[in-house]
């Protein structure tokens, strides 16, 4: 029986998790400098190490099967493993493992098993051959109907990613739409789909700036209550899919684009990597600086 307060002292040694610390501790009967090589051999403790690094690089991709379609993003933390075949590899790895297990999370995700192995020990091999910290940061599923399909459009090799869901039956539209999507970054479908606390917020905006504007002094209430309105609609208009100017052709919006081809917007999702992340700042020269400031003082 390993008791869990030998667990502990693995994990403290090692950095590793604490059902790997328990695995390692039963392979090696208990003996916890055995266990601790035990990790390090299969590079558990060094990718346990590297857990506490910024890991912002990486790709996006999406693996689509039938009706379902999965899209997730893995982190690297330089842009440069981003292009290493082994990334590429587990990219592809866990596009073939959200697709057998139709997965919805990142959770289930890294769950699932794909060559043997779940996702999170694919991970954990990955970052412990590769030498950086690899991360899967999220995972979503979007489905369709028979009457729509889907539109794929990869930017920079996978840098931004978008899923269209399109009502209609080509392909090459709604591809167009996923264009448009990784361009101009709309934040809703349309204005029914609009948070009602984001449109409360912009109007409360809009009414503080005209009424700090001293042109409007000596306007009445009807006139500055139809400017409020009135840019209210333009907000609405420019972070709105489907009102937005057609990437393509900026003389007609992406409604009527799609209407010229029978088609209608129903779902989008956007994925660019890093996005809402603390990104490295790898400033050499100043660790040189530093160093040099350092070593002067000895």
């Amino acid at each position: 029986m390993i008791s869990a307060s030998l667990v502990k002292e693995l994990r403290e040694k090692t950095g590793a998790g604490m059902m790997d610390c328990k695995k390692a501790l039963t392979e090696c009967n208990g003996d916890i400098s055995a266990a601790a090589d035990w990790l390090r051999e299969k590079g558990i403790a060094k990718a346990a190490k590297k857990a506490t690094r910024i890991a912002a690089e990486g790709l996006c991709d999406v693996a689509i099967n039938g009706n379902k379609a999965y899209l997730f993003e893995l982190n690297s933390e330089t842009d440069f493993v981003a292009k290493n075949e082994k990334f590429l590899t587990l990219l592809h790895q866990i596009g073939d493992a959200c697709v057998a297990n139709d997965t919805a999370c990142e959770k289930c995700t890294l769950a699932a098993k794909v060559d043997g192995l779940t996702v999170e020990e694919l991970i954990v091999n990955a970052t412990a051959t590769i030498g950086e910290k690899i991360s899967l940061r999220r995972v979503v599923r979007v489905e369709k109907a028979d009457d729509e399909v889907f539109g794929v459009y990869k930017h920079n090799g996978g840098k931004i990613v978008v899923l269209s869901v399109i009502k209609g039956i080509d392909a090459s539209v709604a591809k167009d739409v996923c264009m448009h999507i990784a361009m101009y970054n709309p934040r809703y479908l349309n204005e029914s789909s609009i948070d009602a606390k984001d449109l409360e917020h912009e109007q409360e905006v809009i009414k503080a700036e005209i009424a700090n504007d001293p042109a409007n002094a000596s306007k009445p209430d009807n006139i500055i209550e139809k400017m409020v309105l009135g840019r209210l609609a333009k907000f609405k208009k420019e972070i709105c899919l489907v009102d937005q100017a057609f990437v393509k052709d900026p003389s007609i919006t992406v409604m009527q684009y799609l209407k010229s081809h029978l088609s209608e917007a129903v779902n989008y999702v956007r994925f660019e990597v890093g996005e809402g992340m603390e990104k490295r700042n790898d400033d050499f020269a100043a660790e040189v600086a530093a160093a040099a400031a350092a070593a002067s003082k000895h």
